[in-house]
């Protein structure tokens, strides 16, 4: 039964397209991927080794942080000039916020404080489509970092190196959505010596720094839930994808936007029958997610999207398509084990990669994702769960301590950082 999809392919190749339906048809619904029980079932695995009791640990105890009170410029008044912000897939920075506010690790003595945290909204800024300008990003980090080192001790006796910041951009702190920008930015000067909490992941990258923890970008839990389809249902679609291929109006030559992966999908496979692939984004979108075997998460102008996220969500195999990609929480998530990475250089073979996965490996990698533990570790939910995302990220702070003595605390009157350093734009007042 293993080669049923193999020789549909074939018989695609081969130029017989109606037996190539006819075949994938066979497949999907009389054996219903069926015979191996291909849908989405209760069946679970667990995480074998150090990873799943990471994903599993309780940070509560292990650390203390103390909240920064900012003018609500920063943060709240920001949100209330536009509420979009609270459901786009940067909101990370205002959810990890409220959480903080109300969590059992918050200190209000900050001579207690393993870490300092500060509550600022740098993505906030939409434009008429609901897409952040990152323009005045800088500037208003600046800004608050200028304040908090005025106005308490804690920043100058470390310059930031027990401080931590959510910068959930397409690239982090170099506050810019397309690639050849942000590199020529780099990360903000005076965020140099303090742990960073981003979406942006890339190894051998110049917008992520050593130490830098990676989250999920914020996908809507309750949206999600509302959206869920009978687990009995078959999986019946191969390939799934919704989503953008070219990007005319940023990338009007084509070519850079996704460096060119997105493209050779379409070029490729927006023909073949295993191959459930479009511009349009159904209401059933969802719905067709967990009907899906394997789910395409290729790059955009950043590495990550939110496909990861609702992808494991709904038990759908992320099929990654990012090189170096650094993924979320990737000491306690076992990608390897549950998805399917691809080359770029690849992509015009995915159909013969895919087709090539063994029905055992399929059955395991999603009995891995029903495991509730790894789904709840992707999101960030009202109220906050045990083992989600807001947990995770203090996991990972909790496992930098104790902090190092000798490289975190300064000595008195000493400076590291360049206060003058970076474009002469991100040194205008905010």
């Amino acid at each position: 039964m293993c080669v049923l999809v193999p020789v549909s392919f074939l018989a695609y190749r081969m130029g017989n397209f109606k037996l190539g339906l006819v075949l994938v048809s066979y497949f999907v619904h009389i054996l219903g991927i069926g015979a191996f029980r291909f849908h989405n079932s209760h069946h679970t695995e667990r995480i074998e080794g150090s990873a799943g009791d990471v994903l599993e640990d309780d940070p509560t105890g292990r650390l203390k942080v103390f909240v920064y009170e900012l003018p609500s410029k920063y943060n709240k008044k920001i949100l209330q000039k536009d509420q979009r912000c609270l459901n786009h897939m940067f909101a990370a920075e205002i959810y990890m916020h409220r959480f903080l506010l109300s969590s059992p690790v918050r200190t209000l003595n900050p001579e207690e404080a393993d870490w300092f945290y500060t509550p600022v909204y740098t993505t906030c800024d939409l434009t008429a489509n609901g897409l952040p300008l990152p323009f005045k990003s800088p500037r208003m980090m600046r800004s608050a970092i200028q304040l908090i080192a005025s106005n308490w001790p804690y920043w100058n006796r470390t310059e930031g190196a027990d401080h931590f910041f959510i910068v959930p951009h397409d690239f982090g702190a170099c506050f810019h959505y397309q690639e050849e920008r942000a590199i020529e930015r780099g990360v903000l000067p005076l965020l140099q010596r303090a742990t960073l909490v981003q979406t942006f992941g890339q190894r051998n990258h110049v917008c992520l720094k050593d130490g830098s923890i990676t989250i999920p970008p914020y996908a809507p839990p309750q949206k999600m839930q509302s959206h869920l389809i009978p687990p009995e249902t078959p999986r019946s679609i191969f390939v799934y994808f919704r989503g953008l291929f070219y990007d005319v109006g940023n990338d009007p030559e084509g070519g850079y936007y996704a460096r060119g992966a997105r493209a050779a999908v379409w070029e490729n496979f927006k023909d073949n029958p295993l191959f459930d692939i479009s511009t349009e984004h159904p209401t059933t979108y969802y719905e067709d997610m967990q009907r899906g075997i394997f789910c395409l998460c290729p790059l955009g102008w950043a590495p990550w999207s939110p496909r990861l996220v609702e992808a494991v969500i709904f038990g759908c195999i992320p099929v990654i398509i990012a090189d170096d990609i650094v993924l979320p929480f990737a000491d306690a998530i076992p990608w390897e084990d549950i998805g399917v990475f691809v080359a770029e250089k690849d992509v015009a073979m995915l159909d013969t990669i895919l087709t090539s996965i063994r029905p055992e490996e399929i059955l395991r990698k999603q009995r891995l994702l029903a495991n509730p533990s790894m789904k709840q570790a992707m999101l960030f939910p009202q109220p906050a769960q045990h083992g989600d995302a807001f947990h995770q990220i203090l996991n990972g702070l909790a496992r930098k301590l104790p902090h190092d003595t000798t490289s975190v605390y300064l000595n008195p009157g000493e400076k590291v950082l360049n206060w003058t350093a970076g474009p002469l734009g991100d040194l205008k007042p905010w």
